[in-house]
């Protein structure tokens, strides 16, 4: 598979079948992650990866709205970013996520992500002081989103490529 179709397969899966995920197949997502290009080479990212089933049902729960299908989802990773390294942490923590989400496309893997950063739950709470109850990372690591892998449930259709919003594109000018 090309670039150019994985770019066009990609799309979010939130329901997944049992079937879990091969070391393989774990170890090669993890590795996208890692050569993800980051700000100034700091790799100031961290990942906590979720297989066990009560941890991923509390991971779901540490926001009120967005993340139901973690927990159906047979691996989750939390991407975090240690902010005493970098002040580019949002940015560089995005990137390893989406180069994992196209990696878990390329082996025929579904993916969604569900944003952390500043959601919470109805009473308050932010999802961030959530999972630092459950994993106890330090202060300094601040989660972005949680990403769910497995094997998809559903099938969806490629990118329309007549959907493109060429017009949004502009070349050595704004217009």
């Amino acid at each position: 598979m090309d670039f150019r179709d994985i770019v066009s397969k990609r799309r979010s899966i939130r329901k997944f079948t049992d079937e879990e995920l091969t070391p393989d197949q774990t170890q090669a997502i993890l590795r996208a992650a890692l050569m993800s290009p980051t700000s100034k080479s700091t790799r100031a990212w961290r990942f906590i990866v979720i297989d066990d089933k009560d941890l991923l049902r509390q991971v779901a729960q540490s926001k009120n709205a967005g993340a139901d299908f973690v927990n159906d989802a047979p691996l989750a990773v939390i991407v975090l970013m240690d902010t005493s390294l970098t002040d580019v942490w949002v940015e560089d923590a995005a990137i390893a996520a989406v180069t994992m989400q196209y990696q878990a496309t390329e082996l025929g893997l579904g993916s969604c992500w569900a944003q952390l950063r500043l959601r919470g739950q109805d009473d308050g709470t932010s999802a961030e002081e959530c999972l630092r109850d459950i994993f106890q990372f330090p202060e300094y690591l601040k989660p972005l989103c949680v990403i769910a892998f497995g094997h998809p449930a559903i099938e969806r259709k490629q990118q329309d490529e007549s959907k493109l919003k060429w017009e949004t594109v502009s070349i050595n000018k704004f217009e």
